[in-house]
């Protein structure tokens, strides 16, 4: 039994990852460049003066270190960031700006993230009658019977989310992000994740 191969997904909308989301849209942030927009948030105005240089990169080290902290782990000590819980900690230096920025708008950004995770697991508790897992494990089948072998064990992290495009993306080494409805929507969901586990499999 010790050589059987082994998969493990975990599926979530979390929370640091809707708040680090949430302060990207809200400080005019482009990185990364392929990712969409979070629907029922404020887009920044054209108008809006563009975020610096030096606030985007403190901004991408902070989203690399939610995403994926073992691959991405802190060179230095963090501090936590008063408003966001024990969600969101810093550098304690090489991250002043991104600090200065995103302190003021703790109670939005939280208030956002804790909303849309709370709308994801009533909409997969509706959508998937619980099972959710039952999709990962029809697109392994589904890749093993193409291929004619067992899949290879693997870790993949989803993170489901309100984008206002539908799609999936690759967020991090063993980590995409899938929009909401397409999520939901059993069969089209099948035919995007199945790629993504014939790379990793």
């Amino acid at each position: 039994m010790a050589d059987k191969p082994q998969w493990l997904i975990r599926e979530d909308a979390a929370v640091p990852v809707l708040v680090a989301l949430a302060l990207r849209q809200m400080l005019g942030i482009r990185e990364p460049d392929d990712l969409p927009a979070l629907r029922e948030l404020d887009v920044r105005a054209p108008d809006a003066v563009d975020a610096t240089p030096a606030l985007e990169q403190q901004w991408r080290n902070y989203w690399d270190m939610t995403i994926e902290p073992r691959t991405h782990p802190a060179e230095g000590p963090l501090e936590l960031i008063d408003g966001f819980e024990t969600l969101v900690a810093l550098p304690a230096s090489g991250a002043e700006e991104l600090r200065a920025a995103i302190s003021p708008l703790a109670a939005s950004a939280m208030a956002y993230a804790k909303a849309a995770r709370n709308r994801y697991f009533e909409a997969m508790k509706t959508a998937t009658g619980g099972g959710a897992y039952r999709a990962y494990a029809s697109a392994i089948a589904e890749f093993e019977r193409e291929v004619g072998r067992r899949a290879h064990s693997f870790e993949l992290n989803v993170q489901v989310l309100p984008f206002s495009q539908r799609g999936i993306w690759w967020i991090g080494a063993l980590t995409v992000a899938v929009t909401d409805g397409l999520r939901r929507d059993v069969v089209a969901f099948d035919g995007a994740i199945r790629p993504i586990i014939g790379e990793l499999a």
